[in-house]
C-alpha cells in the first residue's frame, strides 16, 4: 500500500483516522501499531514477521545493554569490589559476565541490523557481481536464487541503528516497553521512505502527545501539499522521464538517443525525484502531525544550493545528519592528522551513502560522483561559485546534480554510458519528443524548485510549512483551497493506476 493510492486515501486512511481518535489516549499507540502493521503487510505480507521478529531481538538487546550500563555506572560510583551490579545482573546467562558490556552489545545489535540489510538488500548484488568476475576468468558462476527486496529496509534499519547508538551513547534512555520501540520502528507514516527519525526526537511523543485543532488541521494542510507534489508534478514528469528510463527502453533505444531527448529525459527525472520524495516526506511529516509527532524537516528547497555541500544540507537532510553523526564523526570527520584523510572520510561516506540507495553499481558510481564534487568544494570549488554569484552558481550546481541523477535514473552503467554520449554529442536537436503535458507541468516545477526561496514567495511558503497556529479566517480559506487540492490530487492518483514513490525503491 502506498500513499498515493485510492485504496490509501479513500479507505484506509479515514478508516485509520476514525478509529484513532474514537481510541482512548492511553491505547493509541496500540491502534497506531495494528494500523502499522497492516500497511506493511498489504505490500509486503511475508517479510511483515521477519520485522517484527527482528524488532524484538534489537529491542532487548538495546534493553540489556542500557540495564548494564546503569550497572556499570552504579558500579564505578560505589567503588564494588565484591559482586557487581553487573554481575547479578548477567549472573542469570553465564557465570562469566565480561562478553556482556555495553560496547559488546552495541556491536551485536548492529551487526544484527547490518546483516539483515545485507542479506536482503546486496546479497544478490554481491553474488552477481562475483559471478561477473569468474565468468570472465572462465570459472564456473555460483547458483543464486534472487532475494526479494522488503520495501523500506533501508529506513527502519538505519532508524534502528539511530536507536542503539543513541542509548549507547547516553544521549536517550531505552524505550519502556516493547510498544514504544516498535511505534518508533514501524510507525506507518514513515516506515517506507522516512524521514529518518532519531529516537530521541520523538521519545516524549511515543509516551504520551496530544495533537490539537491546529494540529490536525496543519497536518492535513501538510499531507495534502505532498500528494499535489506526488500525483499533480512527479508523475507528469516521470510521463517524460520514462520515455528514456523505463525498464522495457532496452539499450538500442539507449545508443539512438537524440540528445533533446537524453536532456529531456534527465530533467524529468530531475524534478521527478524531487517532488516525488519531498512529497513523500510532506505527506509523512503531515500524517505524523495530525497524531501528534513532529518529525524533522526532510527538504529545504535543494535545487537553489550555490555548490554541491549545501545541496547536501538540503537534500533528504534526516539521511545526511544519520552520515555525520554515525559514520562521519566516528571516522574520525574533520579531526584528521592529514588533509588527505579528511577527504578519504568525506569521500567514504559518499560511496556508502551512493550504495545505501541501491545495490548496483550505477548508485555506486552516484555516491562516488558526489564525494568527488564534495572534496572538489573542500579544495576551492566553493570559494569559486560563491564569488560566482547566486544565479550563476545556482544554475551550475543543477547541472552538476542533474548529470548525478542520471546514473541513479539508469539500470545498467552501459546505458548511463549511451546516455552520456547522447547528452553531449548534440546530435538530433529536435523538440519534437516533448509529451505535450511536460511544458505546462515543467513550469510548474521550476517555480516551486526555485523561487520559494526568495522575497514573498518564501514567505508563503513558511506561512505553509513553518507557521504553528492559524487564525479561524485563515483555517477556512487554506482548509478550502486544500480541500480542492486534495480533490485534484486523489483524482489523479485515481486516473493514473498504481504510481509508487522512487525511494520505496531503496
Amino acid at each position: 500500500m502506498v500513499f498515493s493510492s485510492s485504496i490509501f486515501l479513500l479507505m484506509f486512511l479515514p478508516l485509520f483516522l476514525a478509529a484513532y481518535e474514537l481510541t482512548p489516549e492511553k491505547w493509541k499507540n496500540y491502534t497506531l501499531l495494528v494500523a502499522s502493521i497492516g500497511f506493511y503487510a498489504w505490500g509486503a505480507p511475508k517479510f511483515i514477521f521477519v520485522l517484527l521478529a527482528f524488532t524484538v531481538i534489537n529491542y532487548y538487546i538495546v534493553k540489556l545493554m542500557s540495564q548494564i550500563g546503569k550497572a556499570e555506572s552504579y558500579d564505578r560510583q560505589h567503588n564494588n569490589k565484591s559482586i557487581s551490579a553487573k554481575s547479578r545482573l548477567t549472573e542469570f546467562f553465564f557465570e562469566n559476565d565480561k562478553f556482556f558490556s555495553k560496547k559488546n552489545l552495541l556491536i551485536c545489535s548492529i551487526v544484527l541490523n547490518l546483516s539483515l540489510l545485507f542479506i536482503f538488500k546486496y546479497s544478490n548484488f554481491f553474488v552477481y557481481s562475483l559471478n561477473d568476475i569468474l565468468s570472465a576468468l572462465g570459472m564456473t558462476a555460483f547458483y543464486w536464487k534472487d532475494i526479494a527486496l522488503p520495501i523500506g529496509i533501508s529506513f527502519f534499519i538505519f532508524q534502528s541503528i539511530t536507536y542503539s547508538v543513541d542509548v549507547y551513547r547516553n544521549e536517550c534512555k531505552a524505550a519502556k516497553n516493547y510498544a514504544n520501540y516498535l511505534v518508533y520502528i514501524i510507525a506507518f507514516p514513515q516506515l517506507i521512505a522516512g524521514p529518518i527519525v532519531r529516537y530521541k526526537t520523538i521519545a516524549r511523543e511515543i509516551e504520551n502527545r496530544q495533537a490539537t485543532i491546529d494540529d490536525k488541521l496543519a497536518g492535513f494542510y501538510r499531507f495534502t501539499i505532498g500528494l499535489a507534489k506526488k500525483a499533480v508534478i512527479a508523475n507528469a514528469m516521470a510521463l517524460q522521464a520514462d520515455l528514456v528510463f523505463a525498464n522495457d527502453v532496452t539499450i538500442d533505444k539507449f545508443a539512438a538517443l537524440s540528445t533533446t531527448e537524453a536532456w529531456l529525459g534527465v530533467i524529468a527525472f530531475t524534478f521527478q525525484i524531487y517532488f516525488d520524495f519531498s512529497g513523500y516526506s510532506d505527506m509523512a511529516i503531515g500524517l505524523g502531525r495530525i497524531m501528534g509527532f513532529h518529525y524533522p524537516e526532510n527538504f529545504n528547497n535543494p535545487y537553489v544550493s550555490k555548490n554541491v555541500s549545501e545541496f547536501w544540507k538540503r537534500w533528504h537532510i534526516t539521511l545526511g545528519s544519520f552520515m555525520m553523526n554515525y559514520l562521519y564523526i566516528p571516522l574520525g570527520g574533520n579531526r584528521t592528522k592529514t588533509k588527505r584523510r579528511h577527504f578519504f572520510n568525506l569521500w567514504i561516506v559518499f560511496l556508502l551513502s551512493g550504495l545505501w540507495h541501491g545495490a548496483a553499481w550505477n548508485f555506486v558510481f552516484w555516491g562516488a560522483y558526489h564525494g568527488i564534487f564534495i572534496v572538489l568544494d573542500k579544495l576551492g570549488l566553493k570559494k569559486i561559485s560563491e564569488k560566482a554569484g547566486r544565479l550563476l552558481s545556482a544554475v551550475l550546481t543543477f547541472f552538476v546534480v542533474s548529470v548525478g541523477w542520471s546514473l541513479f535514473a539508469v539500470d545498467s552503467m552501459a546505458k548511463w554510458g549511451y546516455l552520456m554520449q547522447a547528452m553531449f554529442s548534440f546530435r538530433d536537436l529536435n523538440i519534437y519528443a516533448i509529451e505535450p503535458v511536460f511544458i505546462p507541468i515543467v513550469c510548474f516545477a521550476v517555480f516551486f524548485a526555485f523561487f520559494f526561496e526568495f522575497g514573498p514567495l518564501k514567505k508563503v511558503q513558511d506561512f505553509f510549512y513553518c507557521k504553528d497556529n492559524y487564525t479561524n479566517g485563515q483555517h477556512i480559506l487554506i482548509f478550502t483551497l486544500m480541500l480542492v487540492l486534495f480533490i485534484i490530487g486523489a483524482a489523479h492518483v485515481s486516473a493514473s493506476g498504481f504510481n509508487p514513490f522512487i525511494y520505496f525503491r531503496f
